[in-house]
Parts: C-alpha cells; structure tokens; sequence
C-alpha cells in the first residue's frame, strides 16, 4: 500500500469516528495529501465513502492523472464539479455527508440544492487537517529538503548584503537564491525589516534603505517537493545599541529553552509558556506580541499551535515552529524561527545548521 492509499485509509476510518459515511474535498491543500492532486485550486472534488472514493476534475487534467491516482480512487472527469458529486454520492449510498467548513458559500448552495432530502450535509472543520499534523516519513524528508534550500539559501544571501540595498532588494534576492538550492517558490511574500521597521512582527519588505547599526530581521519559507520551510533570522550591520544586543541574547536563549522541552505528549500552550515567562522574567513580556509557534508543512501555518489559548498536545510528527521575538517600538526588533520535527526520541531541529549567535556584518 503507497502512502496516499495509507492516508485515504486513516482518512476513512476517522470519518467512521465522526458518523459519517462519506465528505466532500475541494481544499487544494487537502486534496494535495489525500491523492496528491496538485493541480490549480478549485480544478477538483473528490468524494470519499467508507469503502470507496472519486475524483472529480476536467479534461485539462486528464491525460496526467488517468491511471495514476491511488488505488482505489476513480476519475470523472467533467467541469460540473458539483453536480457529478452528487451523482457519485447517490452512487456511493451517502446519507450522512460531510464538508469542509473553507467550502465557498456558492458551492456551498449548489450542493444543498441538489442533495437528495434524505442526504444529512454537515461542516466538519478540519478532519484531513488533523491528519496532516502528523507527518509520515516521506513528508518528513520533503521538510528537510526545504529547511536544507532556505539554509543555503540565507547564508549565501549573507555574503551579498550591504548597507544601501533596500529591504526589496533583500527580499527578491533571497526569493531568487533560494530557487538556485532547489527550492520551488516562496511560501508567503518574504519578510525584510530593519531598523526600527524590525519591531514589526510582520513588517513586509519595503523601499527603505539598510543602514548602519541596524539590526535587520528576515523571515522567509520556500517549498521543496510540496513542502515548505518556515525561518527567522535577525542580523546585524555593524554595531547596535546595546539594548538591542540584550534582547537578541534574550530571544536566542527563549528559542534554545522552548526546543529542548519539546517532545511528544507536552502541551502545546506548555511550549508557549516556556518561552513567554523566560521573556517576561527579563522585564519583556509586553514585547512578546504573538504565539510561539505553529505547525507547517503543505501550509505554512498548519497545526497544532503554540499559544497560551491551545488546547493541542505534541505528537510524534508534528513539524513545529519556534519563533519568540521582542519587538521595541521605534528602536528594533528580534525573532529567532527554527523547524522542529518532534520524533519518538525527542526532536529534530532541521534548521540547526543556521548559526543562532548575532550575525555582525562589515559595513564600509
């Protein structure tokens, strides 16, 4: 059995947990982990029974996916997405029916009106999304790769930048080296900070110019096989106030702290902890604006996360990020983001090879 027929198997007995005899997918992301159908977002359905399961597409994907979706799964191929699903639940005998609670609203309303009366539709919020949680050891491999091209990928980046570059200037840099060490596309829009903009946690990259004695904070994902990586790094260019030398120090130490906890079974709002008192009893506690962490792998944020509002538990296979950050507002800011894949021995820090200590870069 490959590992999509796995996935489809648990995937079908967590649907007999929930009483339900069958759901419908359309998430691209969900329909990527089911049958590994990459096609563009909203070019698919598929419909899974307890016992069977069918694709749904158009002829744009026909050649590519005949014959080579897992065993067991059907293609129909039609561009009446919707009401072929409903023929193949008829088919399937599907009364208790459920779907994604992301379905937009139209598809939503098509669906409703079309269902037989006898057919119960119900949003069950993220039940492959649970699944994906976990990573299997194909997925695991996939997450290194990607860490391994954005470590690469940075480091050569820092051999190029310099005061004057804006942070645009930065960022489509990195966008471009980290396609040279293998990786596929960027994540989300690349994080470039610096000076006083680093106290922005989500500060994206903007015309301002890099200066001296400016800390700068860069945080970037990059996919590899499907996969995505998620870092932060903060650097320096030349020397800055000492105050920003202290917060760095303090964030290095929270990050190193929450990842030698981490292990299956902790609680995930534990994690968060772990790093929030750390920063509060060094007087930055106000400073600390966001969670921990979160899980990644074919999103960037996935579950679970690392909040202090999290009822999640660390299961062997998670893919956790661990990013505390101290923001200073009109002064500077840090973050420190490393990958965490949790394992049955304790954790992997796939990002280890990017070094922690500041980073002081020559200015002229």
């Amino acid at each position: 059995m490959g590992f999509y027929e796995e996935r489809l198997n648990k995937f079908q007995k967590l649907l007999k947990k929930l009483d339900l005899q069958g759901m419908i997918i359309s998430n691209a992301s969900n329909l990527n982990y089911l049958i590994g159908f990459g096609g563009v977002p909203g070019d698919g359905v598929l419909v899974v029974s307890l016992a069977d399961a069918a694709f749904i597409t158009d002829a744009r994907y026909e050649n590519e996916y005949v014959g080579t979706l897992p065993q067991g799964v059907s293609l129909k191929v039609t561009r009446q997405y919707y009401e072929k699903a409903v023929e193949v639940v008829r088919e399937f005998g599907i009364e208790k029916l459920g779907f994604e609670s992301d379905l937009p609203y139209a598809f939503y309303e098509e669906l409703d009106d079309l269902l037989p009366a006898n057919v119960s539709f119900d949003a069950v919020p993220g039940a492959v999304e649970a699944l994906r949680e976990t990573k299997d050891d194909q997925e695991a491999d996939a997450l290194r790769k990607a860490a391994q091209a954005s470590i690469k990928a940075f480091n050569a980046l820092l051999k190029e930048v310099k005061v004057g570059m804006t942070e645009k200037e930065v960022a489509n840099r990195l966008d471009v080296l980290q396609k040279e060490f293998g990786a596929e596309k960027p994540s989300f829009e690349t994080i470039v900070a610096s000076g006083y903009r680093s106290a922005m946690p989500h500060g994206m990259a903007s015309d301002k110019k890099l200066e001296a004695g400016e800390l700068v904070t860069v945080d970037f994902g990059y996919y590899v096989d499907g996969y995505t990586s998620d870092v932060t790094r903060t650097f320096a260019l030349g020397e800055v106030d000492p105050e920003l030398k202290k917060i760095y120090e303090i964030v290095k130490e929270a990050n190193e702290n929450t990842i030698d906890v981490l292990k299956a079974g902790i609680s995930a709002s534990e994690v968060d902890r772990v790093a929030r008192d750390f920063i509060t009893e060094k007087g930055y506690g106000e400073e600390f604006q966001h969670s921990t962490g979160h899980g990644a792998g074919l999103d960037i944020h996935e579950g679970p996360y690392l909040s202090s509002r999290s009822s999640d538990e660390v299961q062997v296979g998670n893919l956790l990020t661990v990013e505390p950050g101290i923001y200073l507002a009109g002064k500077g800011g840090v973050r420190i983001e490393d990958d965490v894949l949790i394992t049955k021995d304790g954790h992997e820090v796939l990002t280890a090879d990017l070094p922690k200590d500041l980073i002081v870069l020559p200015v002229d």
